[in-house]
């Protein structure tokens, strides 16, 4: 038979999932204040191009919806925004984007869990997996 957790554990436990929860929140809000964050759901694609005599690669950064304004015209928008060739500043600042975006969306993905995780130790629900006595 399984002992009963006392007051005391119970909140040591609370107090560690608050500590794990505000350096999270602490990285996420460092990444945020660095510089450029690429919108939700953007990739980098790689696309070729062809001249007359050769073919040419160069990358975009691409959202799921229309996002980016585009040069020529007002109120327009597209899903691509051009970034050049592999290793230029403006590829490599977009690929970092991204990755911060990512780092983000998993900060944010972890945070999050931690928190139901905090409300389990203090409901009486019962949940798939979860064990009450």
């Amino acid at each position: 038979m399984p002992k009963k957790e006392t007051e005391l554990e119970l909140s040591q436990r609370a107090e560690r999932i608050s500590a794990a929860i505000a350096s999270l929140e602490s990285q996420k809000a460092e990444i945020e204040s660095l510089s450029l964050v690429a919108p939700v759901g953007c990739s980098i694609a790689r696309y070729q191009a062809r001249g007359q005599k050769y073919r040419y690669w160069y990358y975009q950064l691409k959202a799921q919806t229309a996002i980016f304004a585009k040069t020529k015209g007002e109120n327009e928008y597209s899903r691509f925004q051009h970034l050049g060739k592999a290793g230029s500043q403006a590829h490599i600042d977009g690929v970092l984007a991204v990755v911060r975006r990512n780092q983000i969306d998993e900060l944010t993905r972890a945070i999050e869990s931690l928190k139901e995780s905090w409300l389990d130790l203090y409901s009486n629900e019962e949940k798939v997996g979860h064990r009450v006595e």
